[in-house]
């Protein structure tokens, strides 16, 4: 079981910071919820690959909704942008190795890191209760468990890629409780 550890000064919440903490953790379960289906509609050339992929792209958009109240329409646009391009590039090297294409999943690959560093400095310049070096130690184990969940569903590792989108999840929990924690402070 996912042990929560919202560390906001050992205060009870009041109902608008659990509130905040639920939407960001659900937000970031949606969000990995979203990919890995996004994953097995591209895998197994399913029909709903064209509604899986706009629903998981709203995904930025309910993110900046979420920090619009806190840090301004900019910031807001700059995280959509920057969450998009993340998701972007993430489909770009899901269609790579799909395709066997070793050269273009490294190029995609490069590029998502890249990504990850991005959002890292971004959300460390925009409150001072995010460490860059947190995010981007979050990030890189989402992609490489990402990268891994895609791999196994693409060779039909079924089981195995179950067992990392547990561990997906566990990721997306912690970066949710980790966002609101920062921004309780």
């Amino acid at each position: 079981m996912y042990n929560r550890n919202v560390n906001c000064e050992d205060k009870r919440l009041t109902p608008k910071q659990l509130l905040l903490l639920n939407t960001l953790r659900r937000l970031w379960i949606e969000h990995v919820l979203w990919t890995r289906l996004f994953i097995a509609s591209t895998a197994s050339n399913l029909a709903d690959l064209e509604y899986v992929t706009k629903r998981l792209l709203q995904n930025p958009a309910d993110f900046a909704d979420v920090l619009r109240p806190f840090y301004g329409e900019e910031k807001a646009a700059k995280f959509n942008k920057l969450l998009t391009e993340h998701l972007e590039i993430g489909a770009q090297l899901v269609n790579a190795a799909k395709a066997r294409d070793t050269k273009a999943a490294d190029e995609e690959r490069t590029k998502w890191y890249a990504n990850a560093d991005a959002i890292a400095a971004f959300l460390s310049e925009i409150n001072s209760y995010w460490s860059k070096n947190a995010w981007k130690t979050m990030l890189y184990d989402h992609l490489e468990m990402t990268e891994n969940e895609a791999s196994q569903i693409l060779t039909g590792q079924y089981d195995a890629s179950i067992s990392q989108y547990d561990s997906i999840q566990k990721k997306a929990l912690e970066m949710g409780d980790y966002k609101a924690s920062g921004m309780i402070k």
